[in-house]
């Protein structure tokens, strides 16, 4: 009885391994995003006027935007993450469908925040565009990989 429990517990370490980095990817993901929203949201909160506008603190939200957009995050979608494997996601399966399209569009977004610490310099005025482009990238990767 005990070899069978043994070797069952044995059997079942690859599977809780796996279980275990698909969690732990999903939450890494799940970080990376509330990262972005939490940058994004404190620069929207500047631009609408419900924070007052300080230059040091908006260019080192911008700065945040420029770092995370620059990281490798393919890491974090790995298979078996997606919301045809799993109910805490909202990644649909077309991002392991075609990655390199995926990474193109999160390439956009650096593309869309590469200036961003220059150009939220000089008044609340000046970082609604920043969140335009922003927002637009977001929302291109947004409508073709993420469950509503």
């Amino acid at each position: 009885m005990r070899i069978l429990t043994t070797a069952a517990l044995i059997a079942l370490l690859p599977l809780s391994s796996f279980a275990d980095a698909a969690q732990d990817a999903v939450q890494a993901r799940q970080g990376f995003f509330k990262l972005l929203n939490a940058n994004m949201g404190g620069l929207q909160a500047m631009a609408q006027g419900n924070a007052e506008y300080d230059e040091a603190l908006a260019v080192s939200m911008a700065n945040n935007l420029v770092h995370l957009s620059q990281l490798h995050v393919m890491p974090l979608f790995m298979e078996g993450t997606s919301t045809m494997d799993r109910d805490d996601t909202r990644a649909l399966p077309e991002i392991w469908d075609d990655p390199a399209a995926f990474g193109e569009k999160f390439a956009g977004f650096g593309e869309a925040v590469a200036n961003a610490p220059d150009a939220v310099r000089g008044g609340a005025a000046n970082i609604a565009p920043v969140l335009q482009q922003a927002g637009l990238a977001c929302r291109a990767c947004h409508d073709d990989y993420r469950q509503p």
